[in-house]
């Protein structure tokens, strides 16, 4: 007898599970496109008649925020520093001139230190005095970052920001298929509208299940069914339930 929990074949024997380096596609149009992230790749799309010098791109990790910066720089040969410290900052004005520029200011809130908060008082300034441009990304609006520097404060309270929200079901099968397509694996229909139907509805947990669920399958030496698919999203609840993030 089959049916939807059973898997496809009978177990092969155990195999090595090799680390095979993924390429993300990260050109425009691999990007997919979503009421939940439609307004932010507008904001891309439109440079650089945008409204001011620059634009804050926000939302959770995994959202495609590095996705559309890449896809900035592409257009605009612009410069990617991913969370920079102030020298790294200094030392990319001189060389550029204050060209465009992308700053990824990583997961989580920015964690900017005084030296690094004047830096970036210096290029929004100098951006805006040299019509460049600049794209900063980060999980949070600017206007929410602990800056202690009042100028730096108002300049970043005034800034547009695109953002990026929770994904919906359809958009968590698109993820699901190009995240398993980075890695060169093609899965069922039926495997991909179980994951989005049963996963946290966040960029993130679609990236740890997909990336879990590809080591399981290598090392069982199995084909990615929907056995596996919840073995896969149990351990993750598993983890999460031991070892809670911390806020």
């Amino acid at each position: 007898m089959s049916g939807p929990d059973r898997d496809e074949a009978a177990p092969g024997p155990r195999q090595m599970a090799f680390a095979f380096p993924t390429r993300p596609a990260l050109d425009r149009a691999d990007f997919l496109v979503a009421p939940c992230n439609a307004a932010a790749v507008a904001w891309i799309d439109r440079w650089p008649d945008w409204p001011g010098p620059a634009l804050a791109l926000v939302g959770p990790a995994g959202c495609g925020k590095t996705h559309l910066a890449h896809v900035l720089a592409a257009r605009a040969g612009a410069v990617i520093l991913d969370r920079p410290d102030a020298a790294r900052l200094d030392e990319a004005l001189v060389e550029e001139r204050v060209g465009p520029m992308v700053l990824e200011l990583g997961p989580g809130m920015p964690i900017l230190d005084a030296a690094l908060q004047e830096a970036l008082f210096h290029l929004l300034n100098l951006t805006a005095e040299t019509g460049g441009h600049l794209l900063l990304t980060a999980a949070e609006p600017p206007a929410r970052w602990p800056v202690s520097l009042p100028d730096l404060r108002s300049r970043l309270a005034a800034l547009p920001v695109a953002e990026i929200t929770h994904p919906d079901e359809t958009l968590m099968q698109m993820i699901v298929v190009k995240l398993f397509a980075d890695r060169q694996v093609s899965v069922s229909p039926e495997v991909v509208r179980y994951l989005a139907r049963h996963l946290e509805r966040s960029f993130g947990a679609v990236r740890d299940v997909v990336e879990r669920l590809d080591r399981l399958a290598l090392s069982k030496g199995r084909p990615i069914t929907q056995v596996l698919a919840r073995e896969a999203i149990n351990a993750a609840r598993s983890e999460q339930i031991r070892d809670p993030p911390v806020e």
